[in-house]
């Protein structure tokens, strides 16, 4: 296990499901992210993932002792449908997680079900590419504000004190209808488009303020808000990292980068935990 110190929670962007063929900028940087957890923290005794495709009425813990990968898409090459991702999964955890959350007035489900989505694997797939580490997913609700998700990681944070990495996954943005493509048919490298480029850059600069009155509103506040996410619950992940990370320390962003012009596929770290991990990540 290593050392068992306080791990920062993140967040990732995932993109599309064709991040498992063509890495990118960002798929460069998953693979150096997992040794840097390692190196600075001790491999995490499990990851709680919390993905911008497991949707709820209520929360719901995912408890099977092991998982596999769903392609919860269409219309992508065969390649992407064989990828496998065996993980073993966290039941002891599960209920651990429940009594947590209970402690701050959120009733959690267990349920002996399992199942990675696409938010969750493929990440993983390179992050942790052995698939050796437990994973938790944790189905949230998307119909609760920025504010309440932000409270929904406060309530879990103290798995960060527990050797849990607490991982948040959706896209910076992520407006489908915007992007040069979905499925791999045109370059991964289009020309980012100045409404994504501008909410990205306004999001970093709120986070580094620490202005969460303006990041709690951003569909409001920020440039192209409502463009970059039609639909916000691939950003909502953000917001329950963050909250795990605490209100008091600066969200980092640990990776910044784009993908078929319009898809933003930023890191962040939270926590005073994530320099550590920008300085292990840098080395």
């Amino acid at each position: 296990m290593g050392r068992m110190n306080t791990l920062p929670s993140i967040f990732l962007s995932h993109g599309s499901p064709m991040i498992t063929l063509e890495p990118g900028a960002a798929g460069a940087f998953m693979r150096r992210l997992g040794p840097a957890i390692d190196a600075a923290f001790g491999r995490p005794r499990a990851i709680l993932a919390v993905s911008a495709h497991s949707l709820t009425r209520e929360p719901v813990l995912l408890a099977a002792a092991r998982h596999a990968a769903v392609p919860d898409f269409g219309g992508f090459p065969q390649a992407l449908y064989e990828m496998r991702y065996d993980a073993p999964g966290a039941p002891a955890l599960a209920q651990e997680v429940k009594a947590l959350l209970a402690e701050s007035g959120v009733a959690a489900h267990v349920v002996d079900e399992g199942g990675l989505d696409h938010g969750i694997w493929t990440p993983l797939r390179y992050v942790y590419p052995e698939a050796d580490v437990p994973v938790l997913p944790l189905a949230w609700m998307p119909m609760a504000p920025p504010a309440q998700q932000f409270a929904l990681g406060q309530a879990l944070a103290a798995l960060r004190e527990r050797g849990v990495l607490v991982m948040g996954s959706g896209s910076i943005t992520h407006n489908l209808r915007m992007l040069s493509t979905f499925t791999g048919r045109a370059p991964l490298d289009a020309p980012e488009k100045a409404e994504s480029a501008g909410f990205r850059h306004w999001f970093a600069e709120r986070a580094a303020e620490r202005d969460w009155d303006a990041l709690f509103d951003y569909r409001a506040r920020a440039p192209h808000g409502a463009l970059m996410h039609p639909s916000d619950e691939h950003l909502l992940p953000w917001y329950v990292a963050a909250g795990a990370g605490g209100r008091d320390t600066t969200p980092l962003r640990l990776h910044e980068s784009h993908a078929y012009g319009a898809l933003g596929m930023d890191a962040y770290g939270f926590g005073v935990e994530a320099q550590r991990l920008r300085e292990a990540l840098a080395a």
